[in-house]
């Protein structure tokens, strides 16, 4: 029988770097460090010759640290929202003001609330995408919510408070991405050294191991069949009860990990198992008390709630009951003042997450909402209409402006497909021309010109490949003129047309 433990293996590469280089060059932080690692034999135990592992990875990371300034984040919108400067500036100055209220020191700390905002503007001009780009670079607990999808409490329907039970999900979710993305070298180590378990066996040489961690690596063993064990799935009762209480599905997760989770045998390639077997070496090395504690102390500290569509539970009418009009304006009340709401995973303090509202008041006025809920949004930015050079420069500023989406779905047929400048200057014309003769629905009508102007460039697209100009088009001014003529006709009659 060979030895109780193998002479140490030379240094191998473990995420694409090698594990005889210093601590720095393998896990990307100075403080990191390896030591006891000790491979599987024959006479040992896999419990006990699991490696070793003392990990401390720096707790900044560029991917969850957003300490971004005003400057900075007006920029990172500027590459996706046209205009809208004033309603930037808001958002930004929030954002920063709730990381210069972590350097205060109690109890000042406690007495800074976060002030929250009220836009106010046409459809289509950069509301929701404002809401949209702020989630991505917030770092932050965010959640986008309708108001009009919630009821006054005691009619059938949502709570206002499923809004802080959704952001405290949220949270979780961010919070357990966080300590995964800590963990990923232990996690990558515990399914190599799983997967050559079933591959080589306990009683592999050393350097068969190592033969077969290095194809692993490189990706060469993805199309091979394994074995493997996986937790049974299966119903796990009601996951969703739309009220965000107690969960019968929360209580059957809880006694199958007391009881210990059935497990069953399945043959799947290895690069399908190895996304799954990551996920459950991941929560084995996270404790799920720590991350919920986490997870709501960050909710009350940097939650961010956007709301949309607020004008849209204004009572107009002022007869009849309505169950998602004041009365829902009533209930945010004091979840926008501050209140402990219990969700599943303990009690939120709403005191410090930051509220954001948007709507277009077109029927009505923000001075027709209560005012108790005028005075819980103090800061007021009105967001312009778009002008047809705001159009203009949506289509070509952007990184992922709708010129370059269609050229790059065209190219995938083999198309090439080019829009001059008058081109895209025309379009820019007749959305903004529609726009004014039918109903004003800011950018949203550019989809619908460039649709109408794209349907038979895609009808076709594999023609215009294969045809006489080798795969390329040019659409000029006059096409645009020539496919709009339709809706330019039709635009003064179709707003009395039912």
């Amino acid at each position: 029988p060979p030895p109780p433990f193998a002479p140490p293996p030379p240094p191998r590469k473990l995420l694409g770097r090698s594990l005889g280089s210093s601590p720095k060059a393998r896990f990307g932080g100075p403080a990191a460090t390896l030591r006891g690692f000790r491979p599987f034999s024959s006479n040992v135990s896999a419990e006990k010759a699991q490696p070793t592992i003392t990990l401390e990875i720096s707790k900044k990371n560029s991917k969850f640290d957003k300490d971004m300034t005003p400057k900075e984040i007006v920029e990172s919108l500027n590459r996706h929202i046209v205009g809208q400067n004033d309603a930037k500036r808001a958002i930004a100055i929030a954002m920063r003001n709730r990381w210069r209220r972590m350097k205060l020191e109690s109890p000042l700390k406690d007495e800074v609330m976060p002030k929250n905002i009220l836009m106010i503007g046409p459809t289509g001009v950069g509301k929701s995408e404002v809401a949209r780009r702020l989630a991505k670079i917030a770092g932050a607990p965010f959640v986008k919510v309708e108001a009009t999808k919630y009821t006054e409490v005691g009619f059938h329907g949502k709570d206002v408070d499923t809004i802080i039970k959704d952001l405290v999900e949220v949270a979780i979710s961010l919070q357990r991405a966080k300590a995964k993305e800590e963990n990923k070298a232990e996690v990558t180590l515990a399914v190599e050294n799983r997967i050559l378990d079933i591959l080589a066996g306990d009683s592999a040489q050393s350097s068969t191991r190592e033969s077969l961690r290095s194809l692993l690596q490189q990706g060469e063993l993805g199309d091979r069949t394994i074995e493997v064990e996986l937790p049974v799935g299966g119903n796990k009762g009601m996951q969703n009860d739309g009220k965000g209480g107690f969960q019968l599905g929360d209580f059957v997760v809880k006694m199958d990990n007391m009881m210990g989770s059935k497990t069953q045998t399945k043959r799947m390639k290895i690069s399908e198992c190895m996304p799954i077997l990551e996920d459950m070496e991941a929560d084995k090395m996270i404790n799920s008390e720590t991350i919920e504690r986490e997870a709501l102390k960050n909710t009350e500290e940097n939650g961010i709630v956007f709301i949309d569509e607020i004008d849209k539970i204004i009572d107009v009418h002022h007869f009849g009951a309505d169950a998602s009009a004041e009365g829902v304006q009533r209930d945010l009340l004091p979840l926008i003042e501050g209140s402990a709401i219990s969700t599943r995973h303990g009690t939120v303090n709403t005191e410090h997450i930051l509220f954001v509202c948007s709507g277009a008041f077109h029927q009505v006025k923000p001075s027709d909402l209560l005012a108790e809920l005028q005075g819980r949004l103090p800061i007021k930015v009105e967001l312009k209409a778009l002008t047809e050079a705001d159009l203009y420069l949506i289509l070509t500023v952007p990184e992922s402006n709708l010129i370059k989406q269609q050229v790059a779905l065209m190219g995938t047929e083999g198309l090439r497909l080019a829009f001059p400048d008058d081109a895209i200057k025309e379009l820019a014309r007749v959305a903004y021309e529609i726009n004014a003769t039918v109903e004003n629905i800011g950018a949203r009508r550019l989809h619908t010109v460039i649709e109408r102007i794209m349907e038979e460039i895609s009808f076709t697209a594999d023609e215009h490949a294969a045809g006489d100009k080798g795969g390329d088009f040019t659409v000029t001014a006059d096409y645009v003129r020539e496919r709009v003529s339709s809706m330019m006709v039709k635009s003064d009659l179709s707003r009395y047309m039912l």
